[in-house]
């Protein structure tokens, strides 16, 4: 297990644990909006906006946060993440926010508190990019979206 460091900024609500794994086998430890002042935020139909955790944290060395989508909040409300998974680097130490969308109907209310997002902690591998004058050849070569079939 890694430790990742948190720090706390002013408008986190202290009655909040910090991102949690709701059972033992979760992957994703939910993270919770929390909006300054206890208010809430209206995203209307096609709007993005940051939805605001109040924590910022330090990443080992080697390693990412990926932000990705709650499955019960994407399959229950309009809200989607909109870009799961977002990449927290490693050397970024400004706020958690995520990145929202409203793909329904109708304005939604985001209620401070609300479990927006879930953190994968991930490994992180640098390549070393090289030119070539060809590439291998393989049995699907350059066929590219939805080249392979749907069934």
């Amino acid at each position: 297990m890694i430790e990742v460091k948190v720090k706390i900024l002013a408008h986190y609500d202290a009655s909040f644990e910090l991102p949690f794994y709701a059972t033992e086998g979760a992957a994703g430890a939910d993270i919770r909006a929390s909006i300054p002042e206890k208010k809430s935020i209206i995203i209307k139909p096609g709007e993005r906006l940051l939805v605001p955790t109040g924590l910022c944290m330090e990443i080992p060395l080697g390693y990412e946060i990926q932000v990705r989508p709650r499955s019960g909040l994407s399959l229950k409300s309009p809200l989607l993440v909109v870009n799961a998974p977002g990449t927290i680097d490693c050397d970024y130490r400004g706020e958690v926010n995520v990145i929202v969308g409203n793909f329904g109907k109708e304005d939604y209310v985001i209620e401070h508190g609300l479990r927006i997002a879930q953190l994968v902690i991930a490994p992180v591998l640098h390549a070393k990019f090289v030119t070539a004058d060809g590439l291998s050849d393989t049995q699907r070569g350059t066929g590219g979206f939805g080249s392979t079939g749907t069934r």
